[in-house]
């Protein structure tokens, strides 16, 4: 069973900051700052305010204007807040002159703040490795001359060229300890390869989905274990693969990391691996928010993944999670009233899905057990058909 990784609340309190462009109207500002505060919440710190600012462009030097960074250090140091966290990540010569506004107040960007979140949420050898190699990565471009020491300097002869400042022996220090994790990485790279051919010729089907959709829900309700799950995003980090059997079917089940929109670049890179499970699974279980206001967009943002790690043309099931928290609005609706996402019924969104999807999808609730046996019905005619194609001596079983 998974140790489970609690963050515990740090009882500090956050603003949060965010631009509006044309690229990002208000509507999506207002969304991704939303994401952005349930970010904050599962780090355990407090959004007490939001700042936002019209820009047709972030500001290359402050990401936003002198006017509204200044009424936002009035606020932090009226309020005594301790974090002030951007929603997109800050170039280095930003964050420096970000920091020169605010003095000793916590600067964080998006980026830092997963990878803060990851760094909690790891608990395999292989999930640490990876996280750390891509804090390492984001740190080293960063480094100020207010940097401490991660180490005690090297001693010895030779170890010290003459005139080597704090923040160039910080830079090597950096530099040699991501050599030695890309190392680390390949060997266990490696093993985790192994360990898959080992697995034989099981069919293997891979949940994938934004974060907090309900996969682990999912795998636990299906295979009967107990891997970690809570309303939290990134609940789980480490890839669990589990034996389930369908009827008379066997098969390995895999739950990996949740997909999210402005996705640090150093954490795709570091956990393409871990995303091997997901590229060489024969099936993939699409996981959906239904009761998310912009599901669809997430859809597009778990696709962009599977796009880059090409597995996109990987035989798919849409499931569509938490139907029993769906809502929609029909206030005052007649037969002229235009057909928004707020009140499409569900039903309009399943026979929209189904007609696109040509069936391949279905709507459940994993925490209420809702229209359950239907989509273990589905998911075993799919499992099935693989496995007659690949067994075709064992057809008689079914």
């Amino acid at each position: 069973m998974s140790q489970k990784v609690i963050i515990k609340p740090t009882g500090e309190k956050a603003v949060l900051v965010g631009v509006i462009t044309q690229q990002q109207n208000e509507k999506k500002s207002k969304e991704y700052l939303d994401e952005l505060a349930f970010l904050v919440e599962t780090a355990g710190a407090n959004p007490v305010k939001r700042f936002t600012q019209k820009v047709s462009n972030p500001n290359p030097k402050t990401f936003i204007g002198s006017g509204k960074i200044n009424e936002i250090a009035t606020y932090v140091e009226a309020n005594d807040v301790d974090l002030v966290i951007f929603d997109d990540e800050l170039s280095p010569s930003q964050l420096r002159n970000i920091e020169a506004v605010f003095g000793e107040r916590k600067i964080l960007d998006r980026t830092n703040l997963i990878l803060d979140i990851f760094a909690g949420r790891a608990q395999t050898a292989h999930a640490c490795t990876q996280v750390e190699l891509a804090q390492y990565e984001y740190l080293l471009p960063r480094l100020t001359r207010m940097w401490t020491h991660l180490q005690k300097q090297k001693g010895g002869i030779g170890m010290k060229g003459p005139g080597e400042t704090e923040i160039e022996t910080d830079r090597r220090i950096i530099r040699e300890r991501i050599s030695l994790l890309k190392k680390k990485l390949k060997t266990i790279d490696k093993q985790m390869a192994t360990q898959r051919k080992n697995r034989g010729q099981m069919i293997r089907a891979s949940l994938v989905g934004y974060t907090n959709v309900g996969k682990s829900t999912i795998m636990n309700a299906l295979s009967k274990s107990q891997v970690f799950a809570e309303n939290k995003l990134f609940a789980t980090l480490d890839t669990t693969v589990r034996k389930v059997v369908l009827e008379n079917v066997p098969f390995l089940l895999s739950d990996t990391v949740g997909f999210i929109r402005k996705l640090p670049t150093e954490l795709v890179e570091s956990f393409k691996s871990t995303l091997d499970e997901v590229r060489e699974s024969d099936f993939l279980i699409h996981v959906v928010d239904i009761s998310h206001d912009n599901f669809e967009e997430q859809i597009d943002s778990v696709n962009g993944i599977l796009d880059e790690i090409h597995a996109i043309d990987k035989p798919t099931l849409m499931v569509f999670n938490k139907t029993d928290l769906f809502a929609y609005e029909l206030k005052d609706a007649d037969d002229l009233t235009p057909r928004t996402r707020k009140n499409n019924s569900l039903e309009d969104w399943k026979n929209t899905w189904i007609s696109k999807n040509n069936n391949n999808c279905v709507f459940i609730s994993a925490s209420k057990k809702d229209n359950w046996d239907n989509f273990k019905a589905d998911l075993y005619d799919r499992i099935k058909e693989i496995h007659a194609k690949r067994y075709p001596y064992n057809s008689f079983l079914y």
